[in-house]
């Protein structure tokens, strides 16, 4: 089975074909066709990078100030022959509201209760739809499959998956926290379990997929229990530009004494906060900040700290939540690459087994499934996460299930 998926973001699209004859255990069962990605897409400089193989090198065309649709036809021509019989194409979505919690075939009703969810995750769900829409119309013949970040978090117990509101307004309206970062927790978890070889059961993880958007996540026995973002991904850690946890009576404050309206408040806590407000607008990216408090930038060196903070407070809080932690893992660009950050967040984490060593924590490439704890390593891992890996196997499951 040949089965393309298409993982949009708000300014970029990774792709990736795999073919598939099977479901084995270990997540590198599958082989890949041809991968890549577009980069920087809403201005003149979008960027395509594309490879043939998983080996081959990569090459990289300017694609100008093209559209998401445009970038998804750009892309269809540059696919091998392979691509004339394919059999399917999975979507990552990233809010599903109440309504999808499992991986979901595409047809025009889903469309329009996709388009409902716009407002749940403004900077995601546009283009994740957006995509569909256009493979939809340039491949009418395959079946589209949607698979969802909310979905992992479905079964959250109330006491993690309730607001303190009013039930019948709670229940009127579907407000819950329902998580997000689902299909990379999903498949790192299943590396982790398979890697190891042991059992979920049992099991007491906490991950922390830590990236532009950044997230912790609680599992007991391979299963969510509690999760950082909440009703939308702008709850938990501080992100990118994302500020993460706030006081809601600050934001009263602002709209009340300083006239902000709910469109410059969505844009102040969505574009302008997180690692790039502390730092005093200077950078966003983990990788500046680090280069810039390595030379004595001091805002720079305060968001660095206020972010690890945030994480070992929420490790804390799931350490109580799960009675114990049997394994800490890391994942996503910063938590797989930023060994500085790792050893942040780790510190005076002794008290619950989870110092790193040193010298593993520093040679770790974030390629492979690696132990960086003391002692024998085996309480804190890197696990490089999967997301398109993960899409494919979700949607080959549900067509061998409806075939």
């Amino acid at each position: 089975m040949t089965i393309l998926v298409l993982n949009a973001g708000s300014s970029s699209l990774k792709f990736r074909l795999f073919h598939m004859e099977t479901l084995r255990p270990l997540m590198e069962a599958e082989e890949v066709l041809a991968q890549g990605k577009v980069e920087r897409l809403g201005t003149e400089h979008a960027r395509l990078t594309f490879r043939e193989s998983e080996s081959s090198t990569p090459r990289t065309e300017e694609i100008g100030a093209v559209a998401l649709a445009d970038a998804v036809a750009h892309l269809f021509n540059l696919l091998p022959d392979s691509v004339q019989t394919l059999d399917a194409i999975g979507h990552r979505i990233v809010h599903g509201g109440a309504q999808f919690h499992t991986p979901t075939r595409i047809a025009a009703a889903t469309l329009t209760a996709l388009h409902a969810l716009t407002p749940l995750a403004p900077l995601h769900n546009p283009a994740g739809i957006a995509v569909i829409e256009a493979a939809r119309q340039l491949r009418p013949d395959v079946p589209n499959v949607a698979v969802f970040d909310t979905a992992f978090h479905h079964d959250l117990p109330e006491i993690a998956a309730l607001y303190a509101l009013p039930r019948e307004l709670s229940e009127r309206l579907q407000l819950r926290r329902y998580g997000f970062h689902g299909i990379s927790y999903r498949a790192v978890s299943e590396r982790y379990f398979a890697h190891r070889g042991v059992p979920a059961e049992g099991s007491r993880l906490i991950l922390c997929h830590l990236g532009n958007g950044a997230s912790v996540c609680a599992l007991r026995d391979g299963r969510s229990v509690e999760t950082s973002m909440g009703f939308t991904p702008l709850e938990g850690l501080i992100m990118g530009t994302r500020s993460g946890d706030i006081d809601p009576g600050l934001l009263l404050y602002l709209i009340e004494q300083n006239h902000f309206t709910v469109e410059q408040l969505a844009n102040l806590l969505n574009h302008q906060s997180g690692l790039l407000g502390l730092s005093g607008g200077s950078s966003s990216d983990m990788r500046d900040l680090e280069t810039a408090a390595n030379a004595g930038d001091t805002n720079a060196e305060l968001a660095l700290a206020c972010f690890a903070h945030r994480v070992r407070k929420y490790i804390g809080a799931y350490s109580a939540v799960l009675g114990g932690v049997d394994a800490l893992i890391f994942t996503g660009g910063i938590g797989e690459h930023s060994a500085t950050m790792r050893a942040r967040i780790c510190y005076n984490l002794d008290f619950l087994g989870l110092a790193l060593d040193p010298q593993r924590n520093a040679d770790a490439n974030g390629t492979e499934p690696e132990p960086i704890g003391a002692g024998d390593g085996l309480r804190v891992w890197i696990v490089p996460t999967d997301e398109e890996r993960q899409i494919a196997r979700e949607t080959y499951a549900l067509l061998k299930e409806t075939q």
